[in-house]
């Protein structure tokens, strides 16, 4: 229904407190009732929500404002004012939220289920709390607060445990779709994956996520190609698999120029676990390619692979069952920006 869409802005707004009332109690046979009037309701709260069948931020694309309802007003006879409904914001899971002005990450949603961005305002109180010996009939109450409205910035970063990195027609794709019920576009021509693609690679009681990320290219980090927009979301996995086309005779350089990208982007990146994944190898100058690439790489895991015959396959299996077992998944999170906007402070009485 909805395109894939990795960051937007939306405005969100938490709801008013309800005001108090300013009510007396009025009955027959009752004289002097004395003042009864109700407090208001608290405003509803801002809420993000982790949905794990979302996969991208589309949905905000379409609804770019949300606000909270505000809290009702208090009545006579004591009747407090109800509290207004919160406004819920799904995401999927793996969003950060940040400052639209500075960009700071106020919040990764990573592992929560459901996080409170804005409190509403308090409800204000009625004239009953403001009776004392001396002032028996208060004709004031005490207004309602008033809520919060911000704008943020809403970035979608996917959440894989390997993450396949590699020129345009390098066999990525064709290999997420054979580990993976993930049927990707696969064709003879360049950049044939536009956005991330996730699949889901099952082994015994576990998953291993695998994340194909459009085809880097040489300057990918200064804007060629697909430019530098989604190796972003290779930030968060356990480890990266390299992916070579051993019938392009830039094969020995490849892995060179495509670390350069990362570290160019990103230097942390290159400290993740590591696989490098000759492809093609039903090709006929291939055998000897790869013999070659190993000698030139004797420190990396280089594994041969034809997506054609699936020649190598069980290899590659073991390699991510590997790499994901012995690793484990850092959160990147910053406690000093887990902070959550709340005005519970005391009132002041204005009389």
């Amino acid at each position: 229904m909805f395109g894939f869409s990795d960051e937007t802005y939306i405005d969100v707004a938490s709801g008013n407190g309800g005001n108090g009332c300013v009510s007396f109690r009025r009955e027959k046979y009752i004289p002097k009732g004395g003042p009864d009037g109700g407090d208001g309701g608290r405003g509803g709260d801002v809420v993000f929500v982790v949905k794990d069948n979302l996969r991208t931020l589309g949905h905000l694309k379409m609804i770019r404002t949300f606000r909270a309802e505000n809290g009702h007003n208090g009545m006579g006879a004591r009747c407090y004012g109800r509290d207004g409904l919160d406004v819920e914001i799904p995401v999927p899971r793996g969003t950060v939220i940040k400052d639209a002005q500075t960009g700071e990450i106020i919040k990764d949603l990573t592992g929560e289920q459901r996080w409170v961005y804005l409190k509403g305002g308090r409800g204000g109180q009625g004239n009953w709390h403001f009776r004392t010996a001396t002032r028996q009939a208060p004709r004031f109450a005490q207004p309602g607060e008033r809520g919060f409205e911000l704008r943020v910035g809403v970035e979608l970063l996917v959440i894989a445990d390997i993450g396949f990195v590699g020129f345009p027609n390098a066999g990525k794709s064709s290999l997420l779709n054979q580990l993976t019920n993930a049927r990707t576009k696969v064709a003879g021509y360049p950049f044939t994956t536009k956005i991330p693609q996730l699949g889901m690679f099952r082994y015994g009681d576990h998953d291993i996520v695998l994340a194909d990320i459009p085809g880097i290219i040489e300057g990918a980090s200064k804007g060629a190609g697909m430019g530098i927009k989604f190796l972003r979301h290779i930030a968060r996995t356990i480890g990266l698999a390299f992916l070579i086309d051993l019938s392009d005779d830039r094969y020995l350089e490849a892995y060179d120029t495509l670390c350069e990208e990362l570290r160019s982007y990103a230097p942390d990146l290159l400290e993740k676990p590591q696989v490098v994944i000759g492809t093609k190898t039903d090709e006929e100058c291939a055998p000897e390619r790869l013999a070659e690439l190993r000698k030139a790489r004797p420190e990396l895991n280089v594994i041969g692979l034809s997506n054609f015959t699936g020649e190598g396959l069980d290899e590659v299996k073991q390699a991510f069952i590997h790499m994901v077992g012995t690793s484990e998944r850092r959160t990147e999170v910053d406690s000093d920006f887990t902070t959550t906007v709340d005005k519970d402070a005391e009132y002041r009485e204005e009389v």
